[in-house]
């Protein structure tokens, strides 16, 4: 049995319980006992059920252990072990709380066995005041200070994560870092990115409107044109068939954060056949997290910025699974000491985006291999990246319409066979409540399917008040895609 805390509650789980036994039937009973006593909050307070006492793994932040911490030590359960996750983040007096949530028994205390795990070449402890922070050190984790009085640790040496194309941005980092067996072997480390030349690219882009970084408000940055560019690209992506979840743009901005969520909502949330991408946030939200494709925006074009951390570096690099493309001032993050090794490394790429429009997602080129089917196609900047995904989403829409109603159809097929419609014959012996529940049932399914229906769908091209009158680059002719696999 698991207890864990989430959503300002406690709640139950389990690890390899087999709840069809019959001799499981009681501690069933039980656990559901349990969860509507937290539930309801009828017999006690969330953070004194009885079900902690009882259970065998409890999981909670530091914080939480924090503020919570009286009424946690007056239930009296006992624990040997403590597994510390992303220990490397944490405050330092943070660190000791969740070891000191039991009472000493006979004079010694029952804890045995600390293990935390962490990563300290990657960002440490938020501290707001600069004072604390860096003149008294406080953003140093407990983790970091052993590492560096060289406390006796184990550091892994393997990684599995990412193909060992993009492992080799930050493997410099680690001391003799390397790839598990199945980054080698499995294929979706192996074949290529369909419609991308290379798997990992820093694309230089040059002002928009002529202007590059601003700054609406102190410390508030933005890049319009990264922005805009990023967008374009995971509007490409979605056209050539990849899963919108599979998608994240970052950046190490929160006023940029807020302007690409801005542009996402205009031009992708209202289409079906785009939608939002799998989340859009900052570098430093995103620890500890990752996904297949990352689109990262640099934003400043005057300096290097808080990226001159090479902890913030290490982050932003190692979010990508299979796919990796910078957005920045290519000259400027060149030219910074602290970033040379991964600068040396994305040099070998040209500064500018080089797609193939004529490959749709998945394929089984591999990396490495050169497409026999068409001519790559260079992207200049902003203006032609955001003309050419008009033109080539508009070129595609009818394939995109089909397989749109293709899965919408398998879904409407899936959803019938798990619920089938009732017998008439049966409806006199249906209650009232049972009736109540099926119709709004019925009503919730038939709302989700009118939103879901498409209409009146397009791509809003460029339409900024403040856009240059200039020629836009050749256009190049719509090229047909045929439909993804897995829509």
């Amino acid at each position: 049995m698991v207890l864990w805390w989430a959503g300002g509650r406690w709640e139950v789980g389990s690890l390899g319980c087999f709840w069809g036994r019959k001799r499981d039937e009681r501690v069933v009973k039980w656990m559901g006992e349990q969860w509507n006593v937290v539930r309801n909050k009828r017999k006690c307070d969330k953070s004194g059920c009885e079900g902690i006492k009882e259970a065998k793994i409890i999981a909670m932040t530091c914080t939480h252990a924090a503020l919570r911490r009286n009424e946690l030590v007056k239930l009296g359960f006992r624990y040997d072990n403590i597994v510390m996750e992303e220990a490397a983040q944490i405050l330092e007096v943070e660190t000791f709380i969740p070891l000191l949530l039991q009472n000493p028994q006979d004079g010694h205390n029952r804890l045995k066995r600390w293990i935390m795990i962490g990563d300290h070449h990657q960002l440490p402890p938020v501290v707001q005041n600069q004072a604390f922070q860096k003149y008294s050190n406080m953003e140093q984790s407990l983790f970091a200070r052993l590492v560096r009085l060289s406390v006796p640790n184990v550091e892994l040496d393997r990684q599995g994560r990412a193909r060992a194309q993009i492992a080799e941005l930050y493997q410099w980092r680690y001391k003799g870092l390397g790839n598990l067996p199945h980054v080698d072997g499995l294929p979706q480390f192996q074949n290529a990115n369909a419609g991308f030349a290379f798997p990992f690219q820093l694309i230089d882009v040059p002002d928009f409107n002529g202007q590059g970084e601003t700054q609406p408000s102190p410390h508030f940055y933005q890049n319009l044109g990264e922005a805009e560019y990023a967008v374009a690209l995971y509007t490409y992506m979605r056209i050539l068939g990849y899963p919108a979840e599979k998608i994240s743009i970052l950046t190490t901005y929160n006023g940029q954060a807020q302007l690409i969520r801005d542009v996402c909502q205009r031009r992708c949330e209202t289409n079906p056949l785009i939608g939002m991408p799998g989340k859009v946030s900052t570098v430093d939200k995103y620890q500890g997290q990752q996904n297949d494709y990352i689109i990262l925006s640099l934003v400043k074009t005057r300096n290097i910025g808080h990226i001159r951390d090479v902890r913030r570096l290490v982050v932003a690099l190692s979010r990508a699974r299979l796919g990796l493309y910078v957005l920045g001032r290519a000259k400027v993050f060149m030219d910074c000491l602290e970033l040379t090794p991964a600068m040396r490394i994305f040099a070998k790429s040209p500064r500018k985006l080089i797609i193939l429009p004529f490959e749709a997602h998945p394929t089984q080129r591999k990396w490495n291999e050169r497409s026999q089917d068409g001519e790559p196609m260079e992207i200049e900047d902003t203006l032609h990246m955001t003309h050419f995904v008009h033109e080539f989403y508009m070129g595609n829409l009818p394939a995109m319409k089909e397989a749109y109603d293709q899965a919408m159809s398998e879904y409407m097929e899936s959803q019938r066979i798990l619920n089938p419609p009732i017998d008439e014959s049966q409806m006199d012996v249906e209650t009232e409540e049972e009736k109540k529940r099926r119709e709004a049932m019925e009503r919730k399914k038939k709302q989700e399917m009118d939103d879901k229906k498409e209409a009146d769908i397009h791509f809003e091209d460029m339409d900024h008040e403040m856009q240059e009158q200039e020629a836009a680059p050749a256009q190049q002719p719509p090229v047909q895609v045929p439909p993804p696999t897995n829509p």
